[in-house]
């Protein structure tokens, strides 16, 4: 028997308006069935998933595509937890084991869900909406070793959880960093565990007040602070540098020798160091996910990457993601400007670079520590912000910001009487499937739907010069490979070029030919290095870091060395933070 889901998006479906086109069309309606139906005190069209028959007339018909009707390749039995009628749902539960256990999978998939799920935000209710289960008939319908879970978390296990989405924290809590911490620990512990995620200088400044950054560390130092005896980590390198997610990840890690850890993340290199298991989830963005077996770290990662889980026989996505032994590397075609040296002076923070220059068809990353300037370098560059000293540039630029302002207005507003090159919008649509956002206001669109919607925006305009922000942040692995494709190929054709500013190496390493190194004192002094061959700028950028990195032997992979090994002490004794020749799994 096939498994088909059926999934309505309410927010933009048009109901009336559209006069139930699908409903309409749908040819079990026009048998007399009633597959298609107006859901019963609403407005909404519901789909009865055991009477359709999958023939895709209403997916076609609908006005503002607003659903979708997958026919799954494998049986499953009935969902873990599913949010309404024809809404995503759930298949299956990761558990917590001895060490850190990683979920692995797009955004939309479910990772959040199944930690709300495990913490007891959420219980299941197995798609039935009509009845309200006691614990003990929730109990009678889980597997054994689910129930095992969810007898001894009722029993009085405690359980700690960072949320993925930490701007929340500034509209539930209206004290200091210090209050809030307060919270979890006594005052005379507070020193201690604010040294260890160094946000000291900032304990007695509002919530309200702090960086994205800074609320990120506030936020895990809280959640690490809690006693308990799981702890569920939910996106913790958003915001983050290098050196502070490599800090985390070791915070973490020791965590997971003591205690139970579960992490959703989507920077390969961390969720990789941190990590002694994974499950992947994969499926449809918000229309289904399926939770596998768990895997040790390594073959799961890679699994992933080629898009087929061997135990389960399941291929769920037709291409594997590929690294190159050797990344992008320079390249040799004319430049297209020079810029001067740049300077800049603020109460507290001087910021100097030195002269460059960028070629036609080549991606410079921008690669250091938060608070060195990098964004203001990017700022100068195209007149945002005027330099105290240094020419600006003066062709045409498009420029994707680090933060991006959701207003109340419809995607497709933003796109209108634009000067877009239109080939390119319709690129984007496909591989970074924005359309489906077109009739929905941005104040609606999760933090990655927005990125992906403002990264279409300024790749689409027609311009010299293409400055992005931060590209990766909120989006998922297979996200961010695929903007990296995309931006690669946008430049190559077209012989314009581009600037990037981004914290995950493997998407540097991706996509950028060569590298601006920026080093200096962070909130005091910052300087960035003229544009180096990668070699040399991800050695001195991964030296100052303390990083040394190897390649996966099979996928080629950037994986980090744990300090202090033998190919760690190796790699540093030879000065080869990262494109070393020897080869380890």
């Amino acid at each position: 028997m096939v498994t088909r889901v059926a999934v309505i998006d309410r927010d933009i479906c048009t109901n009336i308006k559209c006069g139930y086109a699908c409903i309409k069309v749908c040819p079990p309606n026009r048998m007399g069935e009633e597959c298609i139906v107006i859901e019963k005190g609403t407005v909404f069209p519901a789909i009865a998933e055991h009477i359709c028959i999958g023939c895709g007339l209403c997916v076609k018909k609908c006005p503002v595509h607003c659903i979708a009707i997958v026919n799954l390749a494998q049986e499953l039995k009935e969902p873990i937890y599913q949010y309404g009628v024809n809404t995503f749902r759930l298949y299956g539960l990761p558990l917590p084991i001895e060490g850190a256990v990683s979920l692995v999978g797009k955004n939309g998939i479910g990772k959040t869900t199944a930690i709300k799920l495990l913490s007891r935000q959420i219980v299941p209710n197995f798609a039935n909406f009509s009845k309200e289960y006691t614990e003990q008939e929730i109990l009678d319908k889980l597997s054994l070793d689910v129930k095992r879970y969810f007898v001894t978390t009722k029993d009085g296990i405690k359980v700690s959880v960072k949320p993925q989405h930490i701007d929340r924290i500034r509209d539930a809590f209206n004290g200091t960093a210090r209050e809030l911490l307060h919270t979890v620990l006594s005052q005379d512990k507070i020193v201690e565990i604010a040294k260890t995620f160094k946000i000291e200088e900032i304990l007695e400044r509002k919530i309200s007040q702090l960086s994205g950054g800074e609320l990120q560390k506030v936020a895990i130092a809280v959640a690490c602070a809690k006693e308990a005896e799981i702890y569920y980590f939910d996106e913790v390198t958003n915001y983050l540098d290098i050196e502070e997610r490599l800090r985390i990840g070791v915070i973490i890690k020791d965590l997971a020798e003591r205690k139970k850890v579960v992490m959703a993340e989507h920077d390969l290199t961390i969720l990789d160091y941190v990590s002694n298991y994974v499950h992947i989830i994969y499926g449809d963005e918000n229309v289904y996910g399926v939770v596998s077996g768990v895997k040790n770290v390594r073959t799961g990662i890679n699994e992933y990457i080629a898009g087929y889980l061997k135990d389960e026989n399941v291929r769920f996505r037709n291409h594997e993601i590929e690294f190159s032994q050797h990344s992008e590397g320079e390249i040799r075609t004319p430049t297209l400007l020079k810029y001067d040296i740049l300077k800049k002076k603020f109460k507290g923070f001087d910021f100097s670079s030195d002269p460059g220059e960028i070629k036609k068809g080549e991606i410079l990353g921008l690669v250091g520590k938060n608070a060195l300037g990098k964004s203001l370098f990017v700022k100068m560059l195209v007149g945002i912000e005027k330099a105290d000293e240094g020419q600006q540039i003066t062709l045409k630029v498009s420029y994707k910001p680090q933060y991006i302002t959701a207003e109340d207005v419809y995607v497709s507003e933003l796109f209108r009487d634009k000067n877009l090159d239109l080939t390119i919008l319709e690129e984007c649509k496909r591989r970074l499937n924005v359309g489906m956002f077109f009739d929905k206001k941005l104040t609606e669109l999760s933090g990655g739907e927005l990125q992906r919607v403002a990264l279409s925006l300024a790749l689409s305009q027609k311009a010299d010069i293409y400055l992005f922000d931060e590209p990766s942040a909120f989006l998922d692995i297979e996200q961010r490979f695929e903007f990296a494709g995309l931006l690669r190929k946008v430049i190559s054709e077209s012989e314009k070029s581009a600037f990037v500013v981004d914290h995950d190496i493997v998407f540097v390493d991706a996509i950028a030919n060569r590298l601006i190194v920026f080093d200096g004192k962070s909130s005091v002094r910052g300087h960035a290095s003229a544009p180096l061959n990668k070699k040399n700028g991800m050695n001195s950028f991964l030296k100052v870091a303390g990083i040394t990195m190897r390649r996966d032997r099979d996928t080629k992979r950037p994986r980090i060395n744990k300090p202090g090994s033998q190919l760690d002490s190796e790699q540093i004794a030879a000065g080869e933070y990262f494109y070393y020749n020897r080869e380890s799994g």
